[in-house]
């Protein structure tokens, strides 16, 4: 005999997800994490605003510079957030169940009128929650630091490609929210599932543009008498490197943030005939461009979610 549920799956979703919330904005690791990248925010603009009186005259997306100038030793605003961000993320996740586990909670929990889908969906918009308030926090202080240094308004097409680079951080955060949270419910101990997910995030950030040149020459080596082999090994090479996040992050901030970028892979001659080199594209076609890295986050988001929704669904909660 099978039992059924009753009610709603989601049942006290909201609760949980602002507990957690609660949780993670009153800790000490969260806390800790801000501070470096606020400091670190904080001194890139700064150096990227030096750079920019010293180089530009006059610049049709000047506030979008601040994001994407470096100046030695310190490097862009960008490079700071895309090496972060996923900290951040493991910060908050690699313990979401786990720990629970360890603390003897989880079956206490689940003894109230709440499933499993709740608690799992709600812990994890509760981190997405702190992400998104940090990460609008961290561009009002570069936009207003800007404003105060150049004595400028950022225009309105600068304030959409700004929103819309606050989006793609958003999603890339997240889809490293969901790494940290499906280490949590496959491995017990939150000690290991934090080390798989830095191992993970190293992987991803530091050997995979290291790795993708070798796997694409072993897949498709190059014939001296076909030139078409060397465009086929670097279409090969371009989508092994895109299974990582941080290239499609790295390809997302580049179209939103440098409005020159007329492609994210190879072009032809051919390709640019009639084109106005330099000249910026419209938003509406940078973000035509970028969608298919948009949405490659986004699914990969979904599915290690369902991971970690499958794993906890199937798991023994009693202590």
């Amino acid at each position: 005999m099978t039992s059924r549920r009753e009610g709603s799956p989601f049942a006290g979703l909201s609760t949980i997800a602002l507990k957690e919330a609660a949780d993670h904005m009153n800790s000490i690791r969260i806390h800790l994490v801000m501070i470096l990248v606020i400091l670190t925010a904080i001194g890139s603009v700064y150096a990227a605003i030096g750079q920019i009186k010293a180089t530009v005259g006059e610049d049709q997306f000047l506030f979008l510079r601040l994001f994407t100038t470096a100046q030695q030793p310190l490097p862009s605003f960008v490079f700071f957030l895309g090496f972060l961000v996923p900290l951040v993320a493991i910060a908050l996740g690699f313990d979401a169940i786990n720990g629970e586990y360890n603390r003897r909670t989880l079956s206490r929990v689940l003894s109230q009128p709440i499933y499993r889908d709740a608690l799992l969906a709600g812990k994890f918009l509760g981190g997405l929650l702190v992400i998104a308030i940090c990460l609008l926090a961290l561009w009002l202080l570069v936009t207003g630091l800007g404003m105060l240094l150049l004595g400028l308004p950022p225009s309105g097409e600068e304030i959409a490609r700004g929103l819309a680079f606050l989006f793609a951080s958003f999603v890339y955060a997240g889809v490293w929210l969901a790494v940290a949270m499906a280490f949590s419910t496959i491995v017990k101990s939150p000690a290991t599932s934090a080390l798989c997910a830095l191992t993970a995030w190293l992987l991803f950030t530091v050997f995979w543009p290291m790795l993708a040149p070798l796997i694409a020459g072993a897949v498709a080596p190059i014939d001296p008498l076909d030139p078409l082999t060397a465009v086929h090994q670097i279409e090969i090479r371009q989508a092994i490197a895109r299974i990582s996040p941080n290239t499609l992050y790295g390809e997302t901030t580049l179209a939103l943030l440098n409005p020159a970028t007329r492609s994210l892979g190879l072009l032809f001659t051919d390709q640019l005939s009639g084109a106005l080199m330099g000249a910026p594209l419209p938003f509406s076609l940078s973000v035509a461009l970028i969608w298919p890295q948009l949405a490659g986050m986004i699914a990969a988001l979904l599915v290690l979610f369902t991971i970690a929704y499958v794993s906890f669904q199937r798991q023994e909660i009693r202590a």
